[in-house]
């Protein structure tokens, strides 16, 4: 069983960075970071391939967050920049070992982590 714990959630303001952290037992699955809004669908932010170390970003994210590995450390990041309002959701990183990097096709979940970005 992958155990996934995210970290580095907060509250922010506008303009404002935070950096998440994925910690993760198996290192060659596909990592992915996921957010859900209050009274929305839950949604892909960024993907990063175990094989490959390829690299994917949801339309809104683009030119602001960046997901990278720590191999040593078992470890995926997000780094968010210029944080907007709308950015405010619980972050969640999961797993896949094989397949798509979406909500629907990840194998492991973590708990998740609150970000707020406030005034």
């Amino acid at each position: 069983q992958l155990q996934l714990v995210e970290s580095g959630g907060g509250l922010v303001q506008p303009g404002g960075s935070l950096r998440l952290s994925c910690a993760a037992s198996g290192f060659t699955y596909t990592i992915g970071w996921f957010r859900q809004a209050p009274g929305k669908e839950r949604e892909g932010v960024s993907c990063i391939r175990g094989s490959s170390g390829s690299t994917n970003y949801a339309d809104s994210v683009k030119g602001r967050f960046t997901i990278s590995r720590d191999n040593a450390k078992n470890t995926v990041y997000l780094q968010m920049n210029s944080l907007k309002p709308e950015d405010t959701a619980v972050y969640y990183c999961a797993a896949v070992s094989l397949g798509p990097c979406s909500p629907g096709g990840m194998s492991y979940w973590g708990k998740g982590t609150l970000v707020t970005v406030s005034s």
